[in-house]
Parts: structure tokens; sequence; C-alpha cells
């Protein structure tokens, strides 16, 4: 939101003080009992994230933005409330639109919900996504009426004496080729090096180019889509194992939805995304969820096997409509690996935020 800060006649037009609050609750209760992929457990926490600064725009239609904030997450029942503050927001934001391109940079720790990419939960889970909720680095975005591209640096951690240095290039895009159908990618290279004591070097890269069919408007649905991608991962453990493993597989993502209510049934096809994560480095440090982003189901069979194998994962949900800035969806996951029941989960997620106010770019929904 902008406000008008005292000034000359000829300033008020450019000038305008900004601010931005978002505020992030979700319940989310796992019963996995027969699978070793991710215990049993139950997330309960709120994040409220206030931010203020200064805006500038130009008669050009260029607009920068200086902003600071603190991100305040509390998981209930914890009892830690000296720890309520865990990370300082600071960024720059610059956005202009030439001709039809909308052009964006955010630079600094800034919110991970500026990345716009349609990522598989293959690069993402949703325990990182609440937890991490914040990028530090660099993130270019460019905007056409039927595409858009992107590409940032995350940096997660500086060499140190028990810190392993570790940073994400990461990329997407997407791009409309006909009415109902459009062709995408998304991937990162995580570079995760050393520190003083812990010894080697893991290279993990994956990318997901995929195909995505929208036909909500031809049948008259909230949506009807379905997404059918590929991933390849290329990792090396340059200390321990020296030789690249090369995981990879099929992913098919259907979703429909009407009158608020959806299913959504991701399924995968390949092998172990994620072979290095149950080992361990010179300290006895597990690479596990330190190397690792996504959901840990992508691992894919339950017998420790390296075989290929099939994971299903099933959501029932009631997302409503209450307001412009109001987002609420309750959710009812099922996981299947190969023909094995693994577990549930039972979601509830409420999100409030102004950041459409100050936002040149809508927000696009996975």
């Amino acid at each position: 939101m902008l406000l008008p800060v005292a000034a000359s006649a000829d300033e008020k037009s450019k000038l305008s003080f900004a601010y931005d609050v978002d505020f992030e609750m979700l319940f989310d209760n796992r019963e996995i009992r027969r699978s070793y992929f991710t215990p049993s457990m139950t997330i309960f926490g709120a994040r409220l994230t206030p931010q203020v600064g200064l805006s500038i725009g130009e008669q050009n239609g260029a607009r920068h933005r200086v902003m600071a904030g603190i991100d305040v997450m509390k998981d209930f029942g914890s009892g830690k409330d000296l720890d309520l503050f865990r990370e300082l927001t600071l960024y720059y934001n610059f956005s202009k639109k030439v001709s039809k391109t909308e052009m964006e940079i955010y630079a600094g720790i800034f919110p991970r919900s500026t990345m716009e990419g349609s990522w598989s939960q293959a690069f993402f889970s949703d325990s990182l996504r609440f937890y991490d909720n914040n990028l530090e680095g660099l993130l270019l975005k460019f905007r056409r009426p039927k595409a858009y591209f992107e590409v940032g640096c995350d940096w997660m951690g500086q060499y140190g004496q028990d810190r392993r240095e570790k940073f994400m290039v990461f990329t997407s895009g997407e791009g409309r080729i006909l009415p109902f159908m459009s062709l995408g990618y998304a991937g990162y290279m995580l570079h995760y090096a050393n520190s003083v004591k812990a010894k080697g070097l893991v290279d993990n890269i994956l990318i997901n180019p995929y195909v995505r069919f929208d036909l909500s408007e031809n049948v008259g649905m909230q949506i009807l889509s379905f997404r059918l991608g590929y991933l390849q991962a290329v990792q090396r453990d340059r200390k321990y194992v020296g030789t690249f493993v090369c995981p990879y597989g099929g992913e098919f993502d259907q979703e429909v939805r009407n009158w608020n209510v959806g299913i959504r049934n991701r399924m995968f096809y390949g092998f172990d995304m994620m072979p290095y994560y149950n080992m361990t480095d010179n300290v006895g440090q597990k690479y596990g969820t330190d190397l690792y982003f996504g959901d840990p189901f992508y691992r894919v069979r339950d017998d420790g096997s390296a075989d290929s194998g099939f994971y299903d994962r099933l959501e029932f949900y009631y997302e409503p409509t209450i307001g412009n800035y109001l987002k609420i969806r309750v959710s009812a996951f099922f996981h299947f690996n190969g023909s094995r029941y693994s577990g549930c989960q039972q979601m509830v997620s409420l999100l409030f935020n102004l950041n459409s106010l100050t936002s040149s770019f809508a927000r696009r929904s996975e």
C-alpha cells in the first residue's frame, strides 16, 4: 500500500511511503505410519511479516521500492516466545513495463512468494515453503501476455566452522502456444560445498520440462487442467562417490475444481530422486533435507530398493472465495507408494496479504 509523503508538489507524484503485511497460519497433521519417508507429526504455527519502505515512481513508468521488515514466526505450543523473530527482510525492488513486456527485479532478503513459477513438489516441499519463507539473493522476472520467465539465486549458507557454503541458482518459465496449451520448465542447480569441519562437495541439478493443458474455459469450470512433465536429476558427491548419478521419472498432474471444491492428483513414476538422502559426511552430518528440499516421498520406494517405483499424491480440497486479500484452503491428502497406502495429511492454511496493492504483477497460482 502506498501513502503520499509530505514533499514538494513535484515530488508528491513520485515519492510514497510503502508498506506490506502478510499473515499466514498453517495446520498440517501428518499421519504417515505406513512409511519411513517422513515421520508422523503435526505442524501448527503462524507467521506475521510486516514491511515498510519507500516507493519512487518515474515519469517513464519505472518504479523503485526499498523495503525493510521482520519475519515473526511461532510454532504453537513450543513455548519459545523469545525465538519469535526469525529473520529480517531487506530488499530493493524495481519494476517497469516496456511495450508488452513487464520486468521486475528483487535484490536482498525478500519473500519466497515472489517466485511465480510452477514447481513440482520434487523441488520444494510444503514444510520448506512454510519454514524457509525468504530468499537471500537476487530474482529477475519477465512477463508478457502469453509467457513469463524468471531466474534467481538464493544464497543459503556462508562458509563457516560448522556451516557449509550453499547456494542455489533457479529458473522457470512458461509460454502459451495454443489457447488451451502451454509449454514450460523449472529447474535448479544446488551447490552444496564444505565447511571448515565437513569436507566434500555435492552437485545437485534438477530440471523439469512440461506441457500443460488448460480446458477450464472450454467446459465452464473453475479449473480443469492436466500437466505432463519429465524430471531429470544430475547429482555427484565429488569426494565420497565420484561418479554422477542421474535418476529420472515422469509426472502427471491433474486438477479439477468447481464451486470452490477441487481434486488434485500428482502421479510420479521413476527412480529415487534423492539418492544421497541418508549419506553422511566426515563429521557424521546427514545430507537429508540439507541437500534435498522436495517432498521426501519422491524417494519412491519404501523397501530401500534402487529400482523404479510409483508415487501418488491425492488431494481433496475446499478453497472458498472470501475476499481480495484472504486465502483459506482446507485439504486432505492421501499418499501411495506403489500399490501401498503410505499415510494421509489434513491441512488448513490461511493467508492474508496486502502485496497485491504494492506489486506490479498479479500473483500466479501453481
